[in-house]
């Protein structure tokens, strides 16, 4: 369920329509909903009721420190990968104690950072970083928790680009040497084992494979308890997918998924932690878009638009679907015809949909693109040095401008020539 619902023939975010924000704001632009992003945010804490647990947003979603805010005010916790994303999140007001820094390459940098200002526990991803954090950890004087991210070699049957849990990605220990790994870190100076930490992928839509990740957690916890390890937490990851096309059956629900985990690993007695993201904000925004021309092509129909693969990548890179939907509601009855709808790039790729039936549009009419609060925005870039698109934020009936357009003056000002060349 999202908050983008037809008023009077008119798209609305919660209870503003989206032609008064195209005016204010200009298009492309990325139009967030409050209402729905907490209301899945509490979804997952609903979930998890059960037991001591902190849903931590997966930052790497969509990053920007408003949205950090609206969901660390009603307590989630932020799951970050680097250190931009950690100011981030201490920017937005999210205590160090509520952050969890995962990530397969931190730096001896972003480790010091991160134990100078305070987290919650560190994931380790393989030896070489629990030793490089042991050093750092002992020269500033701090004990860190950590957990290791265990890979099951589990097939989470999600898109190849976005599987982390097979023994062939790059993520993690070997569950099989989780024992001798763990024992390592037992001997390291500045460090604390905490407990687990496993994620298998995103943009899954069944629960089958979470289940047999959870198993192996569970059976290593008991293992590693064993062996004298005080195994707390188990960290679970994310990756519940989203609805992407309203036509398709219904991916689990939180309730369904927060199920699986007190199946699996409830009897533990550990804190549970979750790591959501996409569940959260992908169907939370839109990025809306005005149309530039329509084209007759050889066989095919074009709709130009002037939002384009720099703006939103997930069709060019993973030839991800988004439902398109004109802002004014197409009557009943109304004939329609199959468009490829594309953008401005000079790229083949710069292609959202092909063969998408819609009803005619004129030049400046507008259209949205849903489930695009997830990899949109974070994604963005200044290819073919277009300006990264604003991003709003709706509540209620007030809206605000969370990120601004960049003017072209402001963007080429970043580039500087060298005295030499100037000399020149």
């Amino acid at each position: 369920m999202d908050h983008f619902l037809y008023r009077d023939g008119i798209l609305h975010a919660e209870n503003v329509p989206l032609p008064a924000i195209a005016r204010d704001v200009g298009t492309p632009v990325y139009v967030y909903s409050a209402a729905t992003l907490l209301r899945h945010f509490r979804l997952f804490d609903e979930a998890l009721s059960w037991g001591p647990h902190l849903v931590c947003y997966a930052v790497k979603a969509a990053s920007n420190v408003a949205i950090l805010k609206l969901l660390g005010d009603a307590g989630a916790g932020m799951d970050v990968v680097s250190e931009g994303e950690y100011r981030r999140a201490r920017a937005a007001g999210v205590p160090g104690d509520r952050i969890v820094f995962s990530g397969v390459g931190k730096t001896e940098a972003e480790m010091r950072h991160v134990l100078a200002h305070g987290v919650r526990q560190i994931n380790l991803e393989s030896e070489p970083e629990m030793r490089l954090l042991s050093r750092v950890a002992t020269e500033m004087g701090v004990t860190v928790p950590v957990t290791v991210r265990v890979n099951p070699d589990v097939d989470a049957k999600t898109h190849e680009k976005i599987a982390t849990g097979r023994s062939d990605n790059k993520f993690g220990i070997p569950i099989a040497r989780a024992r001798e790994v763990y024992a390592e870190i037992a001997k390291l100076a500045g460090l604390r084992v905490v407990g687990i930490d496993v994620h298998i992928g995103s943009q899954l839509t069944d629960l089958e494979p979470f289940r047999q990740a959870y198993r192996k957690v569970a059976d290593l916890t008991g293992i590693l308890r064993a062996d004298g390890h005080p195994i707390e937490r188990l960290d679970l990851g994310g990756g519940l997918g989203i609805p992407y096309a309203r036509s398709n059956l219904a991916p689990p629900v939180p309730s369904e998924y927060g199920q699986v985990i007190r199946e699996e690993v409830g009897h533990l007695g550990c804190e549970i932690e979750i790591e959501p993201g996409r569940l959260i904000a992908g169907n939370a925004g839109i990025l809306m878009t005005s149309t530039i021309y329509m084209k007759e092509g050889e066989g095919r129909d074009f709709l130009i638009v002037d939002a384009a693969m720099n703006d939103l990548i997930r069709p060019a890179m993973y030839g991800a679907h988004h439902d398109i939907v004109p802002i004014v509601e197409t009557a009943p009855g109304t004939d329609r015809r199959p468009y490829d709808i594309v953008g401005p790039v000079c790229e083949s790729g710069d292609t959202f949909a092909k063969g998408r039936d819609m009803a005619p549009l004129g030049a400046g009419d507008l259209i949205a693109m849903r489930s695009a609060g997830a990899y949109g925005a974070v994604m963005a870039s200044e290819y073919n040095s277009r300006p990264l698109v604003p991003e709003v934020l709706v509540q209620g009936d007030r809206y605000a401008v969370i990120r601004a357009r960049p003017t072209l003056d402001e963007m080429i000002s970043r580039d500087t020539i060298p005295q030499w060349l100037s000399e020149a």
